[in-house]
């Protein structure tokens, strides 16, 4: 018997829509779910090899207690009822000595995080934390200062774009399908798309203009091009009438930086800044600046985003087709939205580890900053910190300097993991909790933001094939045996989506045709002559007294980067299509794909130290070196090497991926204690290396 289910991919921290066939208990075919319109049949190769994960024998099958010592591997396979007994027995007494707050969880975010935070909440806690901090917290923060919105109150509508400009916003590799089939779209319908990277990604090819920009300068060439729209008018005047605070600052700020200036600093010709910019003033409203996804880089990334922020704002294309968008959510489309499960627990007034809110009061409390939480594991201020759930998250690889993140981790006196694979961390944690692969479990139901908003369901569509378990059912049980279950009266997912959808007037039912269910049927756009902004002004702050207050000066000064020591290379490290946040390592079929990495270095740098393409060269960053070939090309900038990201592995049960390529993060020695000071991202690409041949 055939039968199609329909679900949520787990294979990255996109989910995806998908369609699922299974035969007689066996999946046999996955592709897009063709009822959402963006999606289709597509998927990428990550989605396709979600098979092979579930079939693969070299991840945990069942619950693991570490024998030895933390990060040797020796581990003892037991059941469920003693990994529990084993996790509470020793939160009991740490919880008993320094309280809930001395717990800390981290994850990988996104709309399944809500009964996470519920169980960490029910222990008291107010520590949360989610991988942002090496993604999009610059962007993030960036956004508050400028509309007092965060980074997904916004969206993009690149099909009816007329131009599409990607600092570094490799859409086409870093993806997401439905995304990337909107963008396609937009060049298909006639868009111009700008692509300034250091390197020349998949996504540079597919623009009309590539810029090789000088690493670490992007806040240069921003501050170059706002000069030559300002100066020259090429902004909406209406628009920033109504809705912007601060021209005439900003203006006189400007004035120093001019396209002339900038070119000498990012090595982009005058001629062509104003060449671009005249061309957006061609495209306006319908223009897209992306203001980052990844922009945990330079110190100074949470200015460059600031910029392309109020850049978008200058050309008028807020709540605009063919530019940016609100996405809407159940109350745009006058319904109800689904109860939180956060909400059943007791609010904790209790500071947080990170000093989100109070030594960092422009920081969100939402996500958290994982590299200030490691600080308080390392120092015990404000509190003792001493238990640490990690779920799906692999700071080990995620964050800079992998040496001193173990160092910091052997403080705590428990680490729990909760992951389909064996993570780098996961092997450094004292119990493994193995969860089911995506095709194995249900999920708590999300809400799906966009222009036609609704609810979407992950569902079952096989049972696990090993001893392993769904997420919501491992945090209810520990609940439960750690005396909080009064907080979560439920006994299956079932239960928890009658809970969730109490108020909508749907049912569990509704979702069985099509995997989700939609809320309108049109498109749903606000009237931009009544916009609202969340600043205290309620409009768009060029110059934001409430974060000045704060510490965060709206427009700093330009200080160029740091410039590599003689005979060094800034590294920068990406990724490729079917890579995964690490989870394609060992993946029978990712692994096949691409199992090592190479280092990208210029044909001028090679030609100087003797290097040709291919061969084996040795990366060295103070006491850390490793071995990688070569790849010899002109589309990385002189002064910077690039290696993709996610390989190296020294977990050595994931036999097929062991040993192989190098680990980036292991390079970026003290830079888990460096940041962009106003956005809180870590500064990631602000390491060097030598390059030698072996």
């Amino acid at each position: 018997m055939t039968e199609t289910k329909y679900s949520i991919c787990g294979m990255c921290a996109v989910r995806c829509p998908v369609s699922v066939q299974v035969e007689d208990g066996r999946p046999v075919w996955i592709e897009g779910n063709t009822h959402d319109g963006g999606m289709g049949r597509s998927l990428c190769a990550k989605g396709g090899a979600a098979f092979a994960q579930r079939e693969d024998r070299q991840r945990p099958a069942a619950p693991l207690l570490r024998r030895g010592q933390r990060g040797a591997g020796e581990w003892r396979e037991v059941s469920w009822d003693e990994a529990y007994d084993y996790i509470v027995s020793r939160l009991r007494p740490i919880v008993a000595e320094h309280g809930g707050r001395s717990i800390v969880l981290s994850d990988r975010g996104g709309p399944f995080a809500d009964l996470r935070q519920a169980f960490l909440k029910s222990l008291g806690s107010p520590n949360y934390i989610n991988h942002d901090c090496t993604c999009g917290r610059n962007v993030h923060h960036a956004s508050k200062s400028v509309y007092g919105m965060g980074r997904k109150d916004f969206a993009y509508d690149y099909e009816n774009s007329r131009h599409i400009v990607l600092f570094g916003r490799n859409i086409t590799e870093s993806l997401k399908v439905k995304e990337v089939k909107s963008f396609l779209k937009g060049i298909k319908n006639g868009a111009r798309v700008t692509y300034i990277d250091p390197r020349a990604s998949v996504t540079a090819g597919k623009a009309s203009r590539y810029w090789q920009i000088k690493p670490g300068t992007d806040y240069a060439l921003l501050l170059g091009i706002a000069h030559c729209i300002v100066g020259n008018g090429y902004y909406d005047h209406e628009f920033v009438a109504r809705y912007v605070n601060g021209l005439a600052e900003f203006k006189n700020f400007l004035a120093p930086y001019t396209p002339e200036w900038a070119a000498g600093e990012c090595g982009i010709a005058a001629a062509e800044i104003e060449a671009f910019c005249r061309e957006l003033n061609e495209d306006r409203p319908k223009v897209i600046i992306h203001p980052g996804w990844m922009l945990s880089r330079y110190r100074d990334s949470f200015y460059a985003s600031r910029m392309i922020h109020i850049l978008n704002a200058l050309l008028g294309s807020i709540e605009q087709p063919g530019g940016l968008f609100y996405p809407k959510g159940p109350k745009d489309a006058g319904k109800s939205g689904l109860k939180s499960l956060a909400s059943l627990v007791p609010a904790v007034n209790e500071e947080r580890a990170d000093g989100c809110g109070s030594r960092y009061p422009q920081w969100d409390k939402g996500a958290g900053m994982l590299q200030t939480a490691l600080e308080a594991i390392d120092t015990g201020l404000p509190y003792p910190v001493k238990a640490y759930f990690v779920h799906r998250h692999n700071p080990f690889i995620a964050m800079p300097d992998t040496k001193e993140q173990r160092r910091i981790l052997d403080r705590l006196d428990l680490i729990v993991a909760v992951d389909v694979n064996f993570s780098e961390t996961a092997w450094f944690a004292d119990v493994i909790l193995p969860e089911s692969t995506f095709l194995e479990r249900d999920s708590i139901l999300r809400t799906e933001k966009g222009l036609k908003p609704g609810f979407g369901r992950r569902q079952q569509c096989v049972k696990p094939l090993n001893n392993t378990k769904a997420g919501w059912e491992i945090y209810l049980e520990l609940a439960k045996r750690l005396g909080k279950g009064e907080y979560f009266p439920f006994k299956s997912i079932e239960d928890i989506w009658l809970y969730q959808l109490q108020d909508t007037g749907l049912t569990s039912a509704d979702f069985d045709a099509k995997g989700f269910v939609k809320l309108s049927d049109k498109a749903i756009w606000y009237d931009r002559d009544q916009l609202k902004f969340g600043t205290e002004s309620g409009k768009i702050e060029l110059v934001n007294p409430q974060w000045e207050a704060m510490g965060v000066p709206s427009l700093p000064a330009y200080a160029a980067p740091t410039a590599p020591p003689p005979g060094s290379f800034r590294l920068l490290f990406g990724r490729t299509g079917y890579q995964a946040h690490g989870q394609h390592q060992n993946n029978p079929i990712l692994c096949d794909l691409l199992d090592v990495n190479r280092l990208w270095i210029h044909p001028v740098a090679a030609n100087r130290l003797g290097i040709k393409d291919g061969d084996l060269v040795m990366v060295a960053n103070g006491d850390q070196q490793g071995k990688i070939a070569a790849y010899v090309t002109d589309r990385i900038h002189p002064e910077a090497v690039f290696m993709l990201h996610g390989f190296g592995t020294d977990v050595p049960a994931k036999k097929r991926s062991f040993g192989k390529g190098l680990a980036d993060q292991v390079f970026m020695q003290g830079k888990l204690k460096e940041w962009d000071q106003a956005g809180g991202g870590l500064n990631l690409a602000e390491s060097f290396v030598t390059v030698t041949r072996a």
